[in-house]
């Protein structure tokens, strides 16, 4: 009879769960169907009824943008377009010019021309303005005017470019265009080796096995793997690359989602190419996603000492969903926790401030993690370096003057008017400095804080009440102030911005390839972690 009892209640308990969650489910299903049937109408009205005409296309995408922006930056609508840029970011493989292009109304700006490839081999240089492309001129272009430089490998596009000024055309001949996860290995000195991983793309594990096996065989006994600069990409990557220095069956990250098939933990599946390899990670700030899993797990094993400047802090994880027309959406489906629990997600886009902005975790408000060995480990930052450099010291100015391309073109301008016999001797000084910023006035550089928006708010207030005369000269007074303290800001940050112009300059002449060989020499980051693993009790002090 108990048993009986028994599996009856296990029959209603089934029975009430399915019941609930279909139940829940149906209800969801219907506010999801009440919803596209509103908007649905409304969108067929107002196209049907405006006064004037409108573009679905286009209202399309505006609405489908202002719902997704309400979320976070990462969940995105991608159009035909972007669906291919994501193949290309995934696979590393395309068909071009062999060049990093951006894109304006009016002309292409060759970026960064990649060595030995179709764009290099036609004389182009970073810099250069290509403002025709066969006989379509760039600023007649609707489209998106960087798809004029694809096509099929051997076939050939004339392009037509500005260059300090003179016009001057270059024929140029498509080739398959790979774009290396690894950019860059090579040895330090006898027993050093150093690998950077600038994404994490298919080719990411492939490419830092066969570097680390390589550097072994040249002789290295410690390892240096650069994360800087690194925005991400695939999280099995990231995976398999903590998979080559720890042993098979490590937890390495955790996903956490409301929908239960997204909540997963991801174990090493290979054996190690080697456990006990001394190791340093060179982390900064643009350094995120994957790999701040991978320097966030090995941090966590006590398995490498990570140097740099606080990571980005993206603990979201991203899946595309196929969507009809070519199209996709990626959604954010769940966070990442690294082996010690810890999600580093910096900003927290579900509870905004009142301006909508997403507001960055405060530190009284980090959570206490242990590491394998028992170290101390937060979360809610990004991931914190055990070897500390300063970053930026305003990064909202620094980010106007890269964003407005003031570092690139100063760095053209310098290639052009200076020569450097020997880049190892290269080093940029204090007129160099002083040149900058004169540039950066002569180029009518101007960046308003919020303070300065808040101000030129309220005074115009003033002015729509009539009270502006009172306070007109205290006004200007606090705007002269705020101009000095941004100037202040400038030279504040002199070392960090040195060093993005010196990057820039150096591959003006010596490609990327060279500033890596820089770097070995000059790099402060570089010479630390060379210096830590030189000293086998500094680098256990470490991890102990």
């Amino acid at each position: 009879m108990k048993k009986i009892v028994k599996n009856k209640f296990v029959l209603i308990t089934l029975a009430t769960t399915i019941f609930i969650s279909t139940t829940a489910f149906k209800n969801d299903f219907f506010e999801i169907a009440k919803q596209i049937e509103i908007f649905t109408t409304l969108f067929k009205e107002l196209n049907m009824n405006y006064v004037d005409e409108t573009n679905p296309g286009d209202l399309m995408d505006t609405a489908i943008k202002s719902m997704l922006a309400d979320l976070d930056p990462y969940t995105n609508f991608m159009n035909e377009q972007d669906v291919e840029a994501a193949r290309i970011n995934n696979t590393g493989d395309y068909t071009g010019i062999g060049a990093k292009v951006k894109t304006f109304k009016d002309k292409l700006v060759i970026v960064e021309p990649y060595k030995d490839y179709p764009a290099d081999k036609a004389g182009l240089k970073a810099g250069d303005e290509i403002i025709k492309v066969g006989n379509t001129l760039i600023k007649d272009y609707k489209e998106n005017s960087s798809d004029l430089l694809k096509g099929t490998a051997g076939t050939k596009v004339e392009v037509t470019y500005k260059r300090q000024g003179k016009t001057a055309t270059a024929t140029i001949e498509r080739a398959e265009v790979e774009i290396k996860a690894v950019p860059h290995f090579s040895m330090i000195d006898d027993n050093t080796g150093y690998i950077v991983l600038s994404k994490f793309n298919r080719k990411a594990h492939k490419e830092t096995d066969y570097a680390l096996r390589d550097l072994k065989a040249q002789g290295a006994k410690r390892i240096i793997l650069d994360l800087r600069g690194n925005p991400g990409g695939l999280l099995n990557e990231a995976i398999k690359i903590v998979n080559l220095f720890v042993p098979k069956g490590q937890l390495v990250v955790t996903t956490k989602s409301k929908v239960k098939k997204y909540n997963k933990t991801y174990y090493t599946q290979s054996e190690p190419i080697d456990t006990e390899i001394p190791l340093v990670v060179l982390i900064d700030g643009k350094s995120a996603s994957a790999s701040e899993i991978v320097s966030g797990s090995l941090q966590d094993l006590d398995r490498a000492v990570i140097v740099g400047s606080r990571s980005f802090g993206k603990g979201l994880v991203q899946r595309p969903k196929q969507l009809t027309y070519g199209t996709q959406v990626k959604i954010t489906i769940s966070r990442y926790y690294t082996p010690s629990g810890r999600c580093i997600q910096s900003l927290d886009y579900w509870n905004r401030d009142e301006n909508g902005k997403a507001v960055r975790v405060k530190q009284e408000n980090y959570n206490e993690f242990k590491t394998k060995n028992g170290r101390k480990v937060f979360d809610g930052g990004g991931v914190f370096p055990d070897v500390a450099f300063d970053a930026s010291k305003n990064a909202t100015v620094t980010n106007a003057i890269v964003n407005d391309d003031l570092v690139f073109n100063y760095a053209t301008n310098y290639y052009y008017n200076h020569n450097i016999n020997n880049l190892n001797d290269f080093k940029l000084t204090d007129a160099d400095f002083s040149d900058f910023k004169t540039y950066l006035k002569t180029n009518n550089f101007s960046f308003k804080t919020q303070t300065e928006k808040a101000l030129y708010k309220a005074f115009e207030a003033a002015a729509n009440e009539e009270l502006d005369d009172n306070i007109e000269k205290d006004f200007n007074t606090l705007i002269s102030n705020l101009n000095r303290s941004k100037e202040d800001i400038i030279n504040e940050n002199k070392n960090f911005l040195l060093d993005l112009l010196t990057e820039e300059i150096v591959k003006r002449y010596a490609y990327r390839e060279g500033l890596y060989e820089y770097y070995k020499v000059h790099d402060p980051k570089i010479k630390k972690a060379t210096e830590i693993l030189n000293n086998t009790a500094t680098y256990l002090g470490y991890l102990n």
